[in-house]
């Protein structure tokens, strides 16, 4: 059996074309669910799923308590997932759900364990949003060491196996992209257009899109610490340099002319002092958060 994941909120106006390109693309294949996993929508989206649901038993619900985020979301979807072969994807139609049938073939030819979405092209997102996601998708890949995340997304079918192995890692603080490429496992890709949002706005708005990106860096990256070493290395040389200069004008007779060198040597050491704080900060505050064990998310109801 399939099990296709689909975290939504406040997806009223694409439900409808959803279902109707799922159920499409899926009827060939035999066994499958849908699992929608409502993460705190507060439109109709739940009355639309539920409606689904009696007239049709493979369309799973799970209704958290409240919205807890995208990668949350995924997390509850997977870890109910019943099938063999289990899929990703968003709800906006941006990645086609024609694509499941020939991942499942794939993965069903025993020769990947993985088939990720590659996309060949954005040019449905606006010119900050595509320069920065490309961006985000280049320094991530070159400070993790994950080269072939790049272009891949949540879009994407792992096997039972991908999925146990995914399921283990327990961390409060997730990047699904991320994480399904470190498990490993042999992983192959499939190339698409991404395609033009159906209809509304996109529900990641730009900050939490940035906390996500942070978060993606900070959990497989020693990078930011190396910035800081880098930064601290840099500081001292400069005042080392500038004690040099001190001690020459001490002993040639001339002394150093007003104060504007000493104060930009003060902004600059204080400058990397509190990028040093900073960076420190956002790894007490992840580790806090694991410290917590706080579940990622709360279930209020099931309709499976």
């Amino acid at each position: 059996m399939l099990s296709v994941i689909i975290p939504v909120y406040n997806e009223v106006q694409v439900l409808p074309v959803l279902l109707e390109r799922l159920k499409a693309s899926l009827e060939t294949i035999g066994a499958y669910e849908l699992v929608f996993v409502d993460d705190g929508s507060i439109d109709h989206t739940l009355q639309i799923l539920t409606q689904h649901h009696q007239a049709d038993s493979r369309i799973k619900i799970i209704e958290l308590s409240r919205n807890f985020g995208h990668q949350a979301a995924i997390t509850a979807g997977l870890e109910h997932a019943k099938g063999e072969f289990i899929a990703m994807m968003d709800s906006d139609l941006q990645d086609p759900p024609e694509l499941l049938p020939e991942m499942l073939e794939i993965l069903q030819q025993g020769r990947f364990d993985v088939v990720n979405g590659f996309r060949q092209n954005r040019e449905e997102e606006s010119f900050k949003r595509r320069f920065m996601t490309r961006l985000f998708h280049k320094i991530f890949s070159n400070i993790s060491g994950l080269e072939e995340i790049e272009n891949t997304g949540h879009f994407s079918m792992i096997n039972r196996e991908a999925l146990n192995a995914l399921l283990a890692m327990k961390e409060k603080t997730r990047y699904i992209p991320g994480l399904r490429h470190y498990i490993g496992f042999r992983q192959t890709q499939i190339e698409y257009s991404r395609q033009e949002r159906l209809s509304g706005k996109s529900k990641m708005r730009f900050s939490a899109l940035f906390r996500l990106a942070l978060d993606a860096m900070f959990a497989f990256s020693r990078f930011p610490l190396k910035l800081c070493l880098w930064l601290g290395i840099t500081g001292v040389f400069v005042f080392f340099l500038a004690g040099i200069h001190v001690l020459l004008s001490k002993f040639t007779g001339w002394a150093p002319v007003g104060w504007s060198s000493t104060m930009i040597s003060i902004y600059f050491l204080g400058s990397i002092q509190l990028t040093f704080l900073g960076v420190l900060g956002e790894y007490i505050y992840r580790t806090y958060r694991e410290s917590q064990n706080r579940p990622i998310y709360f279930i209020r109801k099931k309709y499976l």
